[in-house]
């Protein structure tokens, strides 16, 4: 709607053609420069045009930088799953080290309890369950939430695995999950590691919830 009337006052017309057009150099010219210092409407546009750049500009370099770091620390394939202890969702501090190089692990990160997402990816988890038990493999799900809202979501969905509260994201960045939406969306990612603690496999995919069960399962039926 704003870009429409910046361009209708820029081309100096009406029509709504002007819309679908692919004029861009004086858009340009007008967004930068000061074309009609005596159009107020003019002048009100391009400022805000020129405020929205600056603060897209600015949180597209933050996400650029923020994704450098955290490519610096990424756990890839062959990576070992790193030492961390966090609360579950019943308030107990679960160490890792626990099951690391006795259990074939699914360490899965997400966004948010009782999203739709996050909620079908979690009951896919619940009912392949057993068949991961079969597998000797352990299912961690991560997220930012507080061990509260871990219980909550836990309960309310009858999950049966573990739900580990990582407030404040620091083992979300240990591992380097990526972000989505310029940073504003963590990131939906699932690790596989063996009995050595070895990563073998890392499936990314925000949309694709149920896949991520999936994939998790076709893994492990071929270390059997």
């Amino acid at each position: 709607m704003y870009r429409s009337k910046f361009r209708k006052i820029v081309y100096q017309t009406d029509k709504w053609t002007i819309n679908i057009k692919p004029y861009f150099m004086k858009e340009l010219k007008a967004l930068f420069g000061n074309m009609y210092p005596d159009n107020r409407n003019y002048l009100k546009l391009r400022n805000f045009y020129r405020f929205y750049l600056i603060i897209y500009l600015l949180l597209f370099t933050s996400y650029l930088t923020f994704s450098q770091k955290n490519n610096m620390n990424e756990i890839k394939i062959g990576s070992s799953i790193p030492a961390f202890t966090l609360p579950d969702q019943n308030g107990n501090l679960f160490d890792i080290n626990t099951v690391l190089g006795k259990k074939n692990l699914v360490i899965y990160f997400y966004p948010i309890d009782d999203s739709p997402g996050c909620t079908t990816e979690a009951c896919s988890f619940r009912d392949q369950f057993d068949v991961f038990k079969e597998a000797d493999a352990v299912i961690i799900g991560i997220s930012g939430q507080s061990v509260e809202s871990h219980k909550e979501f836990a309960e309310k969905h009858r999950l049966s695995f573990t739900l580990l509260s990582d407030e404040g994201n620091k083992i979300r960045k240990q591992f380097g999950v990526p972000s989505d939406l310029l940073g504003l969306l963590p990131g939906r990612v699932t690790y596989i590691a063996d009995k050595t603690g070895k990563v073998i496999y890392v499936f990314n995919s925000q949309m694709q919830s149920t896949k991520h069960v999936d994939e998790a399962l076709r893994i492990l039926k071929e270390l059997q």
